[in-house]
């Protein structure tokens, strides 16, 4: 799914939950993080005091992400053979 500045943000974390972690590190809160907000992400991202810029960078951030598979949040490293404790 292709992420752009117009996807809203209940849908953005609906289908990519991996970006409510994103979203919390830029100030951008969303519902499940405690802050209902309505809207696009570009519109979040302006309420915040983001540019045209940066948000441009936000959606080429998530999109990168999604296509390494950062849509799930990482756990821990586990090593073939190795326990980690």
């Amino acid at each position: 799914m292709e992420i752009t500045k117009d996807i809203t943000i209940e849908d953005l974390i609906e289908k990519k939950p991996g970006a409510i972690d994103y979203l919390k590190e830029k100030g951008i809160r969303c519902i499940r993080c405690g802050e209902p907000i309505w809207g696009t992400l570009e519109e979040a991202a302006e309420e915040k005091g983001f540019d045209k810029e940066q948000i441009e960078g936000f959606v080429k951030e998530l999109n990168t992400r999604d296509k390494k598979g950062g849509d799930e949040p990482a756990g821990p490293e586990v090593k073939p053979g190795k326990l980690n404790s």
